[in-house]
Order: structure tokens, then C-alpha cells, then sequence
């Protein structure tokens, strides 16, 4: 009897095609999310899934799947994934740490041009037919000598130095781990302490992890020392700003803009995660751009993010340690 595998959402057709030469595929090829009660009830018995970051996993659905043996998270961050409670009941949990990187900066940038530049704007006046030629408006927000502050000097907070150092902008980086003088040379980046990040940036890209003490990192307070009339852009996790109080210094003027592809209501692993996004910010069109989550989302990518998840869950049911394993888990 081949191994069941269940996939929760849309992958290329080609890896579903090499999965079944040797397992039951059950996927999803819909484009739409499944509940979480469908998504149990299809791995109940099965021995793999491959997860989304719409899918959380914790110790009650490793319960009730008792012949779970690995968890691939198409995913690079998986706050979403109990990994001490994969641990306990023997299953693996594997992720794809290094293929979102790339576009995820990519995208960082696109939401800084889109919010500095009034990109949305100017693109909805040339489609009205009213655009007859230059007019002097939609004035935006230049870069050229701007101070920007990378707070996560991890994959993503470096290649998003990379790809900003050329813009003649000054660009401090906080990180707990101390980066060598070579690699902020390298960067052209100063690492500085949180606190410098925070009041002196013109522009700041959180891009921590989401835990205990980075929920809500960008409160009131935080919001409040933050230079009036800065920028922040969120490519990381939503929860890692506080939605309401982000809204609320909009209509102060103590930011002038922030761009998102990440929001609060994504972060299922919180029990009080909201349900939707803040109607204040939605209707915030002068201040505000954002895009639906495509931090990864190019094709080619995709398919290798797939592909690597599938590759992990093939080297377990072959009883090898899978490449993307970040825990070790007890045998059953």
C-alpha cells in the first residue's frame, strides 16, 4: 500500500506527477484554501503533508494523524508549525530555508518604489483617460540620501542591503548577531543598536521573526519614537506590527506611508489573530500600498519551493534524514 501524501494547496503539476510514482497524492489543485477541518480530515492517515503558510499544525492535529511521519513546509518562517510538538510525536518538520529570499527582497522594493513613488495612483489616472500630459502632481517621497533602517540582518535583511546600496542611501542594520567589518563593508551597511534603527531611519523593513517578544514590535510606543513622517514597510510577518496603531499614526502624520505584503490575520498560530485587515488602513489609499502576500510569488521559484518540499518527504519515507529538517524528532 503506497504512502499517502496530502498537499493543501495548488502545486505544479509535475511534482504531484513524481509523488505518485511512489505514493497516494491527495492535492488541491483548486487555487482556493482549504478549512482546517478539511485539511485534517484528508491526513488523518496519512503519513505526509506538504503545508502552506495557511495551515497551522499543532499538537491537537498531531493527534488526531497518527501516521504523520513529516510536515513539509513550503515555507521558509513556521510560527505556524508546532516544532516541539512535531518533536514529541515523531514526525519530522522540515522547510525550505533559502529559495524566498531572493524575491521576498525583490518585492521589499517594489512596495518602497509603489509607496514613495504613488505608483498605484498615477497607473489609476492614465487608465481614467484623464491624463493628457504632465501635470504637477502626485509629488512622492525620493530615496537619494535617505537613511533606511534593516531591522533582521538574516537571508532576507542582507539581500535586501544588497540590492539597496546602490541607491546612495544610508543604511543601519540592527541584528543580535554582530556582523563582521567585512560583511558591513561588503553590505554597506552600519550595524547599529535597536534603538538607533528605530529614531534615526527615515524608512525601516522589520524583518524578524514573529515570537513572543517581536508581537507587535511596532506598537504605539515604538510607532511614537519613530522619526514623523517615516516610512515602514512589512515584508516579514504580519504580526510583527500592530495594524491599528499603524492606522492610527497615519492619521496623525506620524507616518507618512506603509507598504505591506504580510498582515495580522495570516498569523493563525495567535489565538487572537484578527479576522480581516483594518478597515481604517484599506481606505488609507493616500498613505498606504499593498500587495496579497507574493513575497514568493514568482513561478520558477514556486515550483522549486515545491519541489524541495517534495524531495524532503521522499528522502523520509526512504528513512533518510530529510535536507530541510529543523528538528529531530523522537521515534514513534
Amino acid at each position: 500500500m503506497k504512502p499517502k501524501v496530502v498537499i493543501t494547496q495548488w502545486v505544479h503539476p509535475d511534482i504531484i506527477t513524481v509523488l505518485e510514482q511512489t505514493c497516494e497524492v491527495i492535492p488541491n489543485q483548486t487555487r482556493e484554501t482549504l478549512t482546517h477541518e478539511e485539511v485534517l480530515a484528508r491526513t488523518k492517515d496519512a503519513q505526509a503533508i506538504i503545508a502552506f503558510m495557511t495551515d497551522w499544525i499543532d499538537e491537537d492535529f498531531l493527534r488526531a494523524c497518527p501516521s504523520l511521519r513529516i510536515v513539509a513546509a513550503a515555507l521558509k518562517g513556521y510560527d505556524n508549525l508546532d516544532v516541539k510538538a512535531c518533536t514529541r510525536y515523531g514526525v519530522w518538520l522540515t522547510i525550505v530555508p533559502d529559495l524566498l529570499t531572493i524575491p521576498t527582497a525583490e518585492l521589499a522594493l517594489g512596495l518602497l518604489f509603489g509607496l514613495t513613488r504613488h505608483l498605484r495612483e498615477g497607473d489609476r489616472f492614465v487608465r481614467s483617460g484623464k491624463f493628457k500630459g504632465w501635470l504637477p502632481h502626485l509629488y512622492g517621497y525620493g530615496l537619494t540620501g535617505r537613511t533606511v533602517g534593516i531591522m533582521g540582518m538574516g537571508a532576507v535583511g542582507r539581500a535586501l542591503a544588497q540590492r539597496l546600496s546602490g541607491f546612495e542611501m544610508k543604511l543601519l542594520a540592527y541584528d543580535p548577531v554582530q556582523l563582521d567589518a567585512a560583511e558591513q563593508e561588503r553590505l554597506r551597511v552600519r550595524q547599529v543598536a535597536l534603538d538607533e534603527v528605530i529614531t534615526s531611519s527615515d524608512i525601516i523593513f522589520p524583518l524578524v521573526h514573529l515570537k513572543a517578544d517581536t508581537l507587535h514590535l511596532f506598537d504605539e510606543c515604538t510607532i511614537g519614537r519613530m522619526k514623523r513622517g517615516s516610512l515602514l514597510i512589512n515584508v516579514g510577518r504580519g504580526s510583527v506590527v500592530d495594524e491599528q496603531a499603524v492606522a492610527a499614526a497615519l492619521a496623525s502624520g506620524q507616518l507618512a506611508g506603509y507598504a505591506a505584503d504580510v498582515f495580522e490575520m495570516e498569523d493563525k498560530s495567535r489565538a487572537d489573530h484578527p479576522q480581516a485587515i483594518p478597515q481604517a488602513l484599506l481606505d488609507d489609499e493616500a498613505h498606504t500600498f499593498f500587495t496579497p502576500h507574493l513575497g514568493s510569488a514568482v513561478d520558477e521559484v514556486r515550483h522549486a519551493i515545491a519541489q524541495e518540499a517534495a524531495e524532503n518527504i521522499l528522502q523520509v519515507l526512504q528513512g533518510q534524514m530529510p535536507q530541510g529538517a529543523v528538528n529531530h524528532p523522537l521515534s514513534k
